[in-house]
């Protein structure tokens, strides 16, 4: 990444990359003196050992050839906007070049980031077996922040470009993106923290706290320095207005943020005051982060409708009236035919609904405006549409791709079911209106390089028979220590059906399943897709013209000019 940028912008900002350059070379070499004397992974074992135990069995997973790589990559994309920062932060040069060449790696940083939280999430479902995707661990959170912080700076940057604002907080977003991707190594591999992801563990911390100390100390002084150069050209001309809209959008994401990393800290803080860790479950996280997401939701929908500087009440009427009837029908819908009465899932979906309402008027806006202007067939309309404003039609995409996760989570945070049973061959057991029978068990079955042993179910509901499903776990060959569930998952658009295979006897065959009833998984997935595949329309670089110098005409005797 940073041959790249190097390469793409050596000419496009020449005063700034020299600076840019040394910033990334800067960074390269921390890791590259950690790797080598601190943490060599190529350093041999004082005695040679017959045999290893191998992966660990939880890794040995198509996920983990994904999840690590993208998510470690999201890390350290991280500096190129940070090095382009730094780069017009001491140079001196301020103006919406460098924040326009940055741009593009910051989208590149954000969508690797999120694609690796995403597949992180998808293998803790399939892989762990407690029924969820998300446990708001340490490790998880520390990867969470820069990708929010990250956010609130992509719709920042906007009003900077379009009014020339928000110049002091957007260079402010930048450096605290890159030292919290600086943080999550330290928790990572400093041992700062308990986590239930297992790494292995080194003296890392007091060089990961010096090294952020260094960077930190170096971009707030050149930040104070260059303060006078970086204020903003423009006011708030009033308080309705797409510019507040992209104001609070920040504040709201850095509340998340600061909420996410409070808890985090916590038990480091209550240790260093009390003698004593207190730490903070999923449940304060989803208690004080799930009100500040509906309202992001909300505002999600709000944003793109208004006009900058200030928005008129008309334009307000005009604008909200189909995206408010969009979700008073879905209410409607919820509570009569879906029979919902639980207020939290009704204003969760409703947000959604209006959000999905403004999205679609949008789109469909644009078709009919160029349609009128081209006389273009609607799918040709919409295509060209799109490559003529990339960042804002993918940005849409990615919004929708949002209220798709923001459904999978209400699903499954408000409406999952879940039992432990105990069943003899042949009985049966009932979840969520699926009624599964236990049929047989295949224990200790040897394989290649491992045991397994299986369960056979049988899945009936409404008294019909609808499906088959095979839990097992999973003793691999010098892990004896350490079985691996292997979930049998059934799903579908409206839930998954999750059975584990908890326990057994291999005399009697009695088996101890634990099963979860998780609404609306799937569109987590498809969710994150969709994030993925608005991203990349809006990274996706527009053709530009290309200019050919044209040779000067040349004098000939008699003062006639011909063509060279």
């Amino acid at each position: 990444f940073s041959a790249m940028a190097t390469y793409l912008n050596r000419n496009r900002i020449p005063a700034v990359m020299p600076y840019a350059i040394a910033t990334m070379m800067f960074v390269q070499t921390f890791f590259l003196v950690v790797l080598i004397f601190l943490t060599n992974p190529f350093e041999r074992l004082p005695v040679p050992l017959p045999d290893g135990h191998g992966l660990n069995s939880l890794l040995r997973d198509p996920g983990f050839l994904m999840h690590p790589p993208f998510l470690l990559s999201g890390y350290m994309s991280w500096t190129i906007p940070f090095a382009f920062a730094m780069g017009a932060l001491i140079s001196g040069r301020l103006d919406s070049q460098w924040i326009k060449a940055a741009r593009p790696w910051l989208l590149t940083a954000w969508a690797i980031q999120g694609t690796g939280l995403i597949l992180g999430a998808w293998w803790a479902y399939h892989v762990l077996g407690w029924g969820g995707f998300w446990g708001w661990d340490p490790v998880e959170n520390v990867a969470f922040l820069p990708w929010l912080v990250g956010t609130a700076l992509l719709h920042s940057i906007i009003v900077e470009e379009s009014r020339g604002m928000l110049r002091k907080w957007n260079m402010l977003l930048i450096i605290t993106a890159f030292c919290l991707a600086i943080f999550g190594t330290l928790v990572v591999r400093g041992a700062l923290l308990a986590s239930v992801h297992n790494f292995a563990r080194g003296p890392l911390a007091p060089t990961f706290l010096t090294f952020l100390g260094v960077v930190l100390a170096v971009a707030i002084y050149f930040f104070f320095k260059r303060s006078p150069l970086l204020k903003s050209t423009q006011r708030f001309d009033g308080i309705v207005s797409k510019e507040t809209g992209f104001l609070l959008n920040n504040l709201l994401l850095l509340g998340i943020a600061f909420a996410t990393l409070w808890g985090t800290l916590f038990p480091l803080m209550t240790e260093a005051f009390q003698g004593n860790k207190i730490t903070v479950g999923p449940p304060f996280y989803e208690k004080v982060n799930g009100p500040i997401f509906l309202a992001l939701i909300i505002l999600m929908g709000i944003g793109p409708m208004l006009a900058w500087r200030k928005a008129s009440w008309e334009s307000i009427k005009r604008n909200f009236r189909s995206p408010l009837v969009f979700a008073a029908i879905w209410f409607v819908i919820m509570v009569t035919l879906l029979d919902v009465r639980d207020i939290f899932t009704i204003l969760g979906a409703m947000a959604c609904a209006f959000t999905l309402g403004v999205v679609v008027l949008e789109y469909y806006r644009g078709v009919k405006m160029r349609r009128q202007t081209t006389g273009q067939a609607y799918p040709v309309a919409l295509s060209s549409m799109v490559t003529s404003n990339r960042r804002r039609y993918g940005g849409y995409i990615v919004h929708v791709g949002i209220l798709l996760i923001a459904l999978a989570v209400m699903g499954v945070n408000l409406h999952q079911k879940q039992a432990e049973v105990t069943l003899k061959p042949g009985e049966t057991a009932s979840v969520g209106g699926f009624t599964l029978r236990y049929d047989s068990l295949a224990a200790n079955q040897r394989r290649s390089d491992s045991l397994v042993t299986s369960a056979a179910l049988t899945v009936f509901k409404g008294g019909k028979q609808i499906d088959t499903l095979d839990p097992k776990r999973v003793v691999y060959d010098n892990q004896e220590g350490q079985p691996v569930s292997r979930i049998a998952i059934r799903t579908r658009p409206q839930q998954d059906l999750y059975v584990l295979l908890a326990a057994w006897d291999d005399q009697t065959q009695v088996a101890t399943f634990v099963m979860f009833v998780n609404p609306l998984v799937i569109w987590l997935w498809i969710g994150g897709g969709v994030f993925l595949f608005g991203t990349i329309i809006a990274i996706w670089p527009s053709r530009q013209p290309a200019y050919a110098p044209i040779p000067a005409r040349q004098p000939v005797a008699g003062g006639l000019p011909t063509k060279a």
